[in-house]
C-alpha cells in the first residue's frame, strides 16, 4: 500500500528505485515502428524488453515476463489474436497488463480491437493521448491518425469515469499529464515539446509504465513513478539538445542517470 504521509515526488523516487532493483522483464506486443525505441528506453532505465508476437509463443513468453504491454499501433488479425492470448495468460498468472490504444477512434478496426481486448482481458493501466482515451470511452475521439486533437483538461472527467468503469488506472499524456484510478487524480508537469518529435516516445512510455507496475507494488504509484521519470528525463534531455536528432540519445543517457535528486524535484500534484 502507498504511504499516504509521503509526498508524490518521494513516492515516485521510491518507485524508480524499486523498478531498478527488480529489473523487470516486459513482454511487448507492440508495433513495428517503435520496437527499437521501446527496447532502448527500457534498457536505459533498468528494465528488460522482449518482443514476441507469434500466437504460437505469446502465452509462454508472457509466463516468463513480469508485465505485458499491448500496443495496437500496427495492427493485423494475427497480432490481435496474439494480444488476447497473451492478455488472458497474464490475467491467469496475475501479471499486470498495460494497454496503449494507439489511434483508437481513427478507424473502426482500431476502435473495435480495443473493445475486443477490453472485453477479453482485465487491464491494469490504460495509457494514451486524450483523443485515444475519449475514443475508448465510447465518445467520438476525432483522432488525426495517431495524434491527439483534444487536450487533457477536456477529457479529465471522462478519464476518471473510465478508470472507475474498467477498475484500472488511466494515464493521459499531454502538456500536463493526468493519472487517475477513478478516485485519486494526479497531475504531472515537465517533459519537453521535443518528445512529440520523436517516433515512439509515447509507446515507449506505455512500456515504461509496464516496467514500473511489473516491479510490484501499487499500480497507481507505479504509473505515477513511470510518468514522472519520463517527464524528468525529457526536461533534462531538452537542456542538452539542439533538436530532435540530438534529443533522442540525450534522453536515453539521462534515463540511465536519473536518481533521487532529480525525481524529488518532479512536478506532481494530487487533486
Amino acid at each position: 500500500m502507498r504511504d499516504t504521509e509521503k509526498q508524490w515526488p518521494e513516492i515516485a523516487a521510491e518507485q524508480l528505485r524499486t523498478m531498478r532493483r527488480a529489473g523487470p522483464l516486459v513482454h511487448n506486443i507492440t508495433n513495428y515502428v517503435v520496437m527499437g525505441v521501446t527496447a532502448n528506453v527500457l534498457l536505459a532505465q533498468g528494465a528488460y524488453p522482449v518482443m514476441a508476437h507469434a500466437p504460437e509463443e505469446v502465452e509462454e513468453m508472457t509466463s516468463l515476463a513480469n508485465a505485458l504491454a499491448l500496443n495496437i499501433g500496427t495492427l493485423s488479425g494475427p497480432w490481435v489474436e496474439a494480444m488476447i492470448l497473451a492478455g488472458k495468460k497474464a490475467n491467469e498468472l496475475n501479471k499486470p497488463v498495460v494497454l496503449d490504444p494507439v489511434g483508437a477512434g481513427a478507424t473502426r478496426f482500431r476502435t473495435e480491437t480495443v473493445c475486443r481486448i477490453l472485453d477479453a482481458v482485465t487491464i491494469s493501466v490504460l495509457r494514451g493521448n486524450p483523443s485515444e482515451i475519449l475514443a475508448v470511452s465510447g465518445a467520438q475521439g476525432g483522432a488525426r491518425g495517431v495524434d491527439a486533437v483534444h487536450g487533457v483538461e477536456e477529457i479529465a472527467e471522462t478519464a476518471r469515469d473510465l478508470a472507475a468503469k474498467l477498475n484500472c488506472v488511466v494515464a493521459v499524456s499531454g502538456e500536463r499529464d493526468l493519472v487517475t484510478d477513478g478516485q485519486c487524480t494526479i497531475r504531472l508537469s515537465g517533459g519537453s515539446p521535443l518528445m512529440t518529435k520523436i517516433t515512439g516516445m509515447g509507446c515507449a512510455l506505455s512500456s515504461t509504465v509496464a516496467a514500473f507496475v511489473g516491479a510490484g507494488g501499487e499500480t497507481l504509484a507505479g504509473t505515477v513513478g513511470a510518468m514522472a521519470l519520463y517527464n524528468v528525463a525529457g526536461e533534462l534531455a531538452a537542456q542538452k539538445s539542439t533538436g530532435p536528432g540530438s534529443f533522442e540519445p540525450a534522453f536515453l543517457d539521462i534515463l540511465a542517470l536519473v536518481g533521487d535528486d532529480q525525481m524529488l524535484r518532479a512536478e506532481i500534484d494530487q487533486e
